[in-house]
């Protein structure tokens, strides 16, 4: 060891000479060694799907400034502050304004509209947007069974990057015919449907038990996506102009995959600069339930039979409901009900769920506590926050219509609502990877399926409630429906949700010891000799 020692101190004595020429590589060396592939990976998600919802809600508030819609006019029952109409309670308002209000609630002449573009009616406008849905749904499947077959890194980036096309070309369709813009929207619900399926694959050899929930935090770049995109995209388009919104988008998810493909793997025995210490973390504490998912045929039968996929599929679709009630009808009862202008509206949408990433990450890191010191067993810890996610949510939107016409009161309440709601991905959505972490994207691709086609229904039935009328009354009916649905199918989760690693998770050749059950390394080597390692991904 003495002769080792001396002898690479003699062959550095040249390189002494001029320390100018070693140092910066040998500073840059400890700086990349310092910063965990974990970290990267999880940065990557984030921005990932950052860029990834901002692209998909860009034309929500881009079509208000591309169509040219008529004034409204504001008839005598509809003029109503703090009051009541012909046709209402005397003890209760219909609707709680006369006008429009500003960001603080105070109460403004309403503006006068921009003209926009083009001539499209309501069916027309209805159609577009929701043509990228009813292709995300069908695309889910298909992503879980091309990430089994191409890995992560494939199948993430290409998505994007076909979005990002899609965004950019949307100005020139929307010119040329609105039937092309539903065809590039309709290719961007079928690329965007793989992300998910897609990211969930890299969870499971990339992210120790300990730490899934803290990394599933990553997630929630998509609530930082809509917190952007409104306030960003009405600044892009006062100043510069509706078709700039995408030309932006677009760009931005263009320069992300150029970062994606230099810095994302599908494994850590991949990746080139990781460091032995975490290959060490990494292998020893996912190695028992964790082979080479690479080519490994799909057990659809087991996951169509699995009650604990079903739980996650059924629970999560009360979730959906409930989210897309704020993200779609909600800022239509803030116009039409609490009577806030568009402005203002694009602000309040846009802060809870700028709040709910912060939020994440206090759920997610709260769960990983509670499992490595064992407060709570990971099946309660996941019960816990499903609970805490979906129960509480779907009580407070039934306050709200409630609260009437006390603005502070309801905006409180609907903030805190979209910050709890985050708590599921240290829920429900984690189970995924801990059903089988083998084949978490195929499973997240069976319950997507199943969930997220709350994306598009619920908003049609709050249409259907409120079609003859946007009174508070209706609002009411709307915000009920949406309380009975998270309450109910919760209880599937309760009552049929586990954390525990199925048996079909192994393929035949691959089954962990007798002598080591799956979940050992997350009650032994994590709290033990690799406690420093996690401890170094928490902080970063």
């Amino acid at each position: 060891m003495a002769r080792a020692s001396i002898s690479g101190d003699r062959q550095r004595l040249p390189d002494e000479a001029n320390p100018q020429k070693k140092t910066p590589m040998v500073c840059f060396r400890r700086l990349q060694d310092g910063v965990p592939a974990r970290v990267v990976l999880y940065m990557l998600s984030f921005t990932g799907f950052l860029v990834s919802f901002m692209m998909r809600t860009d034309i929500n508030i881009a079509m208000v400034a591309m169509v040219r819609q008529p004034r409204p006019e504001l008839s005598n029952e509809s003029a109503v502050l703090g009051g009541s109409s012909s046709t209402s309670s005397p003890s209760e308002p219909r609707y709680c304004y006369a006008g429009a209000r500003d960001a603080n609630g105070s109460l403004t002449a309403p503006p006068e509209d921009e003209e926009g573009e083009f001539e499209w009616d309501a069916r027309t406008q209805s159609a577009i947007l929701g043509s990228f849905y009813w292709c995300y749904v069908l695309s889910q499947v298909m992503g879980g069974l091309l990430t089994q077959r191409f890995g992560t890194k494939v199948v993430f980036g290409l998505s994007q990057f076909v979005t990002a096309a899609c965004s950019l070309l949307i100005p020139v369709a929307a010119e040329a015919h609105y039937a092309l813009l539903i065809a590039l929207r309709s290719v961007q619900g079928v690329a965007s449907g793989l992300t998910w399926p897609a990211m969930y694959a890299a969870v499971g050899p990339w992210i120790p038990a300990s730490e899934r929930s803290r990394f599933m935090s990553s997630f929630q770049g998509f609530s930082f996506g809509i917190g952007l995109t409104y306030p960003l995209c009405g600044f892009i388009i006062a100043h510069f102009g509706w078709r700039v919104v995408f030309y932006v988008t677009g760009s931005l998810g263009m320069l992300w995959c150029v970062f994606w493909w230099l810095l994302a793997f599908d494994s850590p025995g991949q990746h080139p600069r990781i460091t032995p210490k975490e290959l060490r973390y990494i292998q020893s504490n996912v190695s028992n339930s964790i082979v080479d998912g690479k080519g490994v045929r799909v057990p659809w039968k087991k996951i169509f039979t699995s009650l604990p996929a079903w739980s996650i599929g059924i629970t999560t679709f009360g979730r959906i409901w409930i989210h897309y009630v704020f993200i779609i009808p909600g800022p239509m009862y803030m116009k039409t009900v609490l009577g806030f202008s568009i402005q203002a509206n694009g602000v309040l949408s846009g802060v809870p769920f700028l709040l709910s990433y912060l939020s994440s990450v206090v759920f997610c890191s709260v769960a990983d506590r509670l499992v490595t010191r064992n407060v709570l067993s990971l099946t309660n810890t996941r019960k816990l926050m499903t609970a805490i996610s979906q129960v509480l949510p779907g009580l407070l939107v039934l306050v709200i219509g409630y609260l009437g016409c006390h603005i502070e009161l309801v905006l409180v309440t609907w903030f805190l609502a979209v910050t709890l709601i985050t708590a599921a991905y240290a829920g429900a959505m984690a189970s995924v990877v801990d059903i089988a972490p083998n084949f978490a994207g195929p499973i997240l691709a069976f319950a997507q399926t199943i969930h997220m086609t709350a994306s598009f229904i619920s908003p049609l039935v709050a249409g259907f409630i409120t079609q003859e009328s946007q009174s508070l009354e209706q609002w009411r009916k709307v915000f009920g429906v949406s309380a009975v649905v998270a309450l109910v199918t919760y209880l599937f989760f309760q009552i049929f949700g586990t954390a525990d690693i199925q048996d079909w998770n192994y393929p035949e050749s691959n089954l962990p010891s007798e002598s080591e059950s799956p979940n050992e390394p997350l009650k032994r080597k994590t709290s033990n000799m690799n406690r420093d390692e996690s401890d170094t991904f928490t902080d970063a």
